[in-house]
């Protein structure tokens, strides 16, 4: 019998029942940097409609995306990040800092830079624990359930 993680009292795991899968992840990363149309995600990732449009309903249902009409002849409308959404980018910043540590691309000079759009500099994540100040990584965790 499997397991409903979105029931879990871990917030991990009933952040990925909404959120574990590449699509949605990918679909937010776009949104982030200005995508709002089922056809700029689409032609951005290469998805399949149907599957477009079940990642989009989801992010929908769950608070991240909202959707807004932009054309009522013809109807028409497009996908704006919520505060859930907006919230959601330094996670996206620091799995991409993973990915460029732990896979990198075969052409390093080719793979994808996120950059400050003021600065131009690249933005390079690091995550602090608000109690310590310490860096998440560098001191032990245990876990505590009620």
């Amino acid at each position: 019998m499997s397991k409903n993680i979105d029931l879990e009292v871990c917030p991990i795991a009933r952040s990925l029942s909404v959120l574990g899968d590449a699509w949605s992840m990918l679909i937010l990363r776009d949104a982030h940097v200005g995508s709002t149309r089922f056809d700029q995600f689409r032609k951005s990732l290469g998805i399949a409609p149907t599957m477009l449009t079940k990642r989009l309903s989801v992010l929908v249902d769950e608070g991240l995306l909202e959707k807004r009409q932009y054309s009522e002849h013809p109807p028409r409308e497009e996908y704006v990040l919520t505060q859930a959404g907006k919230d959601f980018l330094p996670v996206l910043f620091v799995i991409g800092a993973w990915g460029r540590k732990y896979k990198p691309y075969e052409q390093p000079e080719k793979m994808v830079t996120f950059l400050d759009a003021e600065q131009g500099t690249e933005i390079k994540p690091i995550v602090l624990d608000q109690m310590t100040g310490a860096e998440i990584g560098t001191r032990p965790i245990r876990l505590k359930s009620e």
